[in-house]
């Protein structure tokens, strides 16, 4: 039985939400610019961590991991802008919900780096 992968798992849920939050801005707020940064960066980390898992070698599967991190923190930059310009409001729960498991997504991939590159 295959192992579960957590931080893929983990991403490609956080992918749906974003793309979800991306749609009711579009839809709800109107708002088209800022939300499509946010959707890019937001469904990239997934596709990132995806496509390391296929990388030809450590190197190959540090560096696309490694764009899963900035990507996850430029995600995160757009939540921020978003809040700061009410466009989503910080203190809503949802909102809260999606703060904490980016954040959960990068200490994951901030330990799997490490880890991949204390083991070369």
């Amino acid at each position: 039985m295959k192992k579960e992968n957590i931080i893929l798992s983990k991403a490609f849920d956080f992918s749906v939400r974003i793309v979800k939050l991306c749609k009711c801005l579009c839809d709800e707020k109107k708002e088209y610019v800022l939300s499509k940064q946010l959707l890019r960066a937001g469904t990239s980390i997934g596709a990132n961590i995806n496509e390391a898992q296929a990388g030809q070698s450590k190197a190959d599967f540090i560096a696309k991991m490694s764009i899963a991190s900035k990507e996850s923190r430029e995600t995160k930059y757009w939540i921020d802008l978003l809040i700061a310009t009410n466009y989503l409001d910080g203190a809503d729960t949802n909102v809260q919900s999606l703060i904490k498991d980016l954040d959960e997504i990068i200490k994951l991939l901030t330990s799997i780096i490490k880890s991949a590159q204390g083991n070369k």
